[in-house]
């Protein structure tokens, strides 16, 4: 299906134009990642609260990750198939229930399934990465990569905005008015979600990539080698974001860093990463995609080193978060570049979702190691040397892969 079949119509829909369709799909990207990037402030007020020690904390939030990951191929394949935005409206949904549910989650059971079932689901239908197969499918080509790298750039900026925003409500009013205005706010993700909505998949006519089943899709991009070298890398980004978002807070607060402190370091890695995610998207139409991603997980582990070497500081914290920053989701746009670029658009929000499982087991072990490993060593210090390995690990695993569509025979006429 061609980029034009996927455009608004001029008659229906001709207030989408492009710069519509990037601005709201930038709106959702930045209110729905900014919840879960602050999710590690709610970490001591709850747990003083309830009693409650940082694995029960690990625990719902991996499950949150786990399932972001394995519900993000079916909400790909519905948006696909279906279109985009009824996926979005039943993730805002489950999004604003899991963070109500969560204000009033009284137990460990009640808390993985708000803060774990219904925000993972949520995610997995409202969050930058259907936007990403929006613009893919709904932007020209030659607009693609930096609204990639914009719709990445506005999920830190969520992160930069969401993070602040989140300890002033917590010290002023409560961890439980935090959550619910954190609620109300998902639901605009509902009508932004009309300027990105794509047109169910329509019966292919010719080409044998239109003709092409889900099956197959699955099928030749698992069999594809660079497509899982891909994926195995990706792994390496959720565990070192996850870990990160979650456990960075209560690092620092171990280490005498304030809270308020501790909100500007996240917010921190949201600014410069909009500074990065912009970067990588001009970036990635000059140089080849597998080496800036081999230099993300490498920088990466240079700056865990470093940061973890040294006494902390409110400076060295905020360094280590600028840093962070540039490299957060700076895989993002050359991962999903190459997702669109080897398979092509008409299945990409699936392909895609298959890599961010990837990602999101990554994310799902990295939260909940870091609280098994320091409620029995009462210390971080095993997962960021985990985190480490991991990275040297990836930026190996990127550097053979393929730039270049798979080859596909061409359809013979009858």
């Amino acid at each position: 299906m061609s980029t034009t079949d996927l455009s608004p119509a001029p008659g229906r829909a001709s207030w989408r134009t492009p710069l519509v369709i990037i601005i709201c799909g930038c709106a959702i990207a930045l209110l729905s990642f900014g919840p879960r990037s602050s999710a590690g402030f709610f970490i001591k007020p709850m747990g003083q609260e309830y009693a409650w020690g940082r694995d029960v904390f690990g625990l719902a939030l991996a499950v949150q990750n786990l399932l972001w990951g394995l519900g993000q191929p079916l909400a790909g394949a519905i948006a696909d198939r279906f279109g985009v935005l009824r996926v979005m409206i039943v993730g805002a949904l489950l999004y604003a229930g899991g963070l109500v549910l969560m204000r009033y989650a009284a137990t460990p059971l009640s808390l993985d399934i708000g803060a774990g079932v219904l925000i993972g689901f949520g995610l997995a239908g409202c969050s930058f990465n259907l936007v990403l197969s929006a613009f893919s499918k709904l932007l020209p080509p030659e607009r693609r990569g930096l609204a990639l790298g914009a719709g990445t750039a506005a999920g830190s900026f969520g992160q930069f905005l969401f993070a602040p925003f989140g300890v002033a409500l917590i010290d002023n009013f409560g961890w439980q008015a935090a959550l619910m205005v954190f609620a109300g706010l998902m639901l605009l993700i509902i009508p932004l979600s009309l300027a990105i909505a794509t047109p169910p998949a329509l019966p292919a006519k010719t080409g044998v990539a239109d003709q092409q089943s889900f099956q197959t899709a699955l099928a030749e991009a698992f069999g594809h080698r660079s497509y899982v070298l891909l994926v195995l890398g990706f792994f390496t980004c959720g565990f070192q974001l996850a870990f990160i978002t979650v456990h960075l807070p209560a690092y620092l607060a171990d280490r005498g860093i304030t809270a308020q402190t501790g909100g500007w370091v996240i917010a921190a890695i949201g600014l410069f990463n909009i500074i990065g995610s912009l970067s990588v998207g001009w970036l990635q139409n000059r140089l080849p995609k597998r080496y800036i991603l081999s230099a993300i997980y490498f920088v990466r582990a240079l700056a865990t080193v470093a940061f973890i070497s040294f006494p902390v500081t409110p400076i060295s914290a905020i360094l280590f978060g600028a840093i962070s920053g540039l490299m957060w989701l700076s895989t993002v746009p050359p991962t999903s570049a190459l997702v669109a670029l080897m398979f092509g658009t008409r299945w990409f929000s699936t392909l895609y979702g298959f890599a961010f499982v990837s990602h999101q087991v990554g994310g799902f072990l990295g939260v909940w190691l870091g609280g098994v490993v320091f409620e029995g060593f009462g210390s971080y210090t095993p997962v960021w040397c985990l985190s480490v390995l991991f990275g040297v690990l990836s930026a190996l695993i990127n550097l053979p892969i393929v730039e270049k569509p798979v080859p596909r025979a061409i359809a013979q006429p009858a």
